[in-house]
């Protein structure tokens, strides 16, 4: 199995642009009304959102590749660029996607586990994300890997307001 991982810079943003609204809407589309998805895709994914956030110094965006094609991708942030206030000890998984056609090849699952380095290498104490409620593969999948809710916040999705779990890994050396 090929899999390579690559650091995104602003060279990607129409990769990243592109990946991004791809696999959000594989995700979430049949859950969702198309006006509220596609207020969403505009506000979160347009280039000048994506920019902000590849600029931003506490934030990381990497590429995973499956055969030399762009497969997935994941943001992590910390400091001042996570969408809570954790705390400098924390590291958030804010996106961890994959597109279908590459599901079930364990690409997720190393995402994952490089978030989880990331953390370890950088002496972070925890590990969190949000996941919407009606996630429950995710849920059950982040579960397993010994997260636990720690809370909820609101999440927008068009007009609508949806709950996002709070999750929390503790991380041991």
């Amino acid at each position: 199995m090929t899999i390579n991982l690559k650091s995104c810079t602003l060279e990607d943003l129409q990769t990243l642009q592109e990946i991004s609204i791809e696999t959000f809407d594989e995700t979430f589309r049949a859950q969702n009304s198309p006006e509220n998805m596609s207020a969403y895709l505009e506000k979160a994914f347009n280039l000048k959102q994506l920019e902000s956030e590849l600029s931003h110094p506490s934030s990381q965006f990497f590429f995973v590749y499956y055969l030399d094609e762009v497969a997935g991708y994941l943001k992590v942030n910390t400091n001042d660029a996570q969408t809570e206030k954790m705390g400098n000890e924390c590291l958030e998984i804010e996106r961890i996607y994959v597109k279908n056609k590459f599901q079930k090849l364990g690409l997720g699952k190393y995402l994952f586990n490089i978030a989880i380095e990331m953390a370890m290498e950088s002496g972070k104490e925890k590990v969190w994300l949000g996941v919407w409620e009606k996630n429950e593969n995710a849920i059950a999948f982040y579960k397993k890997m010994e997260f636990v809710q720690t809370g909820e916040h609101s999440f927008y999705m068009g007009d609508e307001e949806q709950i996002d779990l709070i999750m929390t890994k503790t991380l041991h050396d």
